[in-house]
């Protein structure tokens, strides 16, 4: 399952971080869809997550956040990363379901432990994938709002309206707050929570950087935030 051109730094990684350069077991965990292959391996009994990083750019931001928030422990275990290979090695978390109760309260807290840690690295504001992308003025954000009004995704009022009131959020929103925090800014996606009946943990951490702490805290309660009485406990918690 491996990519022949990785099977060397693979061989490599296994061989640093356990000793040995055998797997018991391997699980593609990519879904046919992912850039970046993601494998179950099982080494010596034990379950591991082996990510290989296929898509250009520079590792040391991604590989540099998550060790931090694996040293809080709020990413698992990292047993190995190379730059110079693009793999990484850590403990695999084998998830379960929780409830939305459980949720809006364990999730902030992992959250607020986040935004705790020391600084994480800048982003170029150009290729910021947060809600925060919006704000960041260039040839990037033009070109999306070019796209956006050619594609008449809204009756052409309401687009006027909003485009409208953008501009009086973006005339006013403090971009370079001296407040930013550590941020993973990719929890867009459910499965970058995981729950292992016992503690939260935030994987995947490749768009992780200094940020709003608001674009992490508005895009999980996306996620499990549905009335008044939620947002109020989770905003709290």
């Amino acid at each position: 399952m491996i990519p022949h051109e990785k099977s060397a730094a693979v061989t490599r990684g296994l061989r640093e971080a356990f000793g040995t350069t055998e797997f018991e077991d391997i699980r593609d965990l990519s879904r046919g869809l992912a850039s970046n292959p993601v494998f179950r391996i099982v080494v010596r009994g034990s379950a591991f997550l082996l990510r290989i990083n296929l898509r250009a750019g520079n590792l040391t931001r991604h590989f540099t956040c998550m060790r931090a928030a694996a040293e809080a422990g709020l990413a698992p275990h990292v047993w190995y990363t190379s730059i110079e290979d693009r793999i990484s090695i850590t403990d695999f978390v084998e998830a379960v379901p929780f409830s939305v109760a459980d949720a809006l309260v364990r999730v902030p807290a992992a959250l607020r432990k986040l935004h705790a840690l020391p600084p994480f690295p800048a982003a170029p504001k150009h290729i910021n994938t947060s809600c925060t992308f919006l704000l960041n003025k260039g040839a990037a954000l033009d070109g999306f709002m070019q796209q956006f009004r050619a594609a008449n995704i809204l009756p052409k009022r309401e687009t006027g309206e909003l485009f409208a009131r953008y501009d009086q959020v973006a005339a006013v929103y403090p971009l370079d707050d001296p407040d930013m925090v550590s941020s993973h800014n990719d929890l867009f996606k459910p499965d970058n929570i995981l729950f292992d009946g016992h503690r939260v943990w935030l994987v995947d951490w490749e768009t992780a950087f200094l940020n709003d702490r608001y674009a992490d805290l508005a895009v999980v309660a996306n996620l499990i935030v549905t009335n008044d009485a939620e947002e109020r406990l989770y905003l709290q918690e």
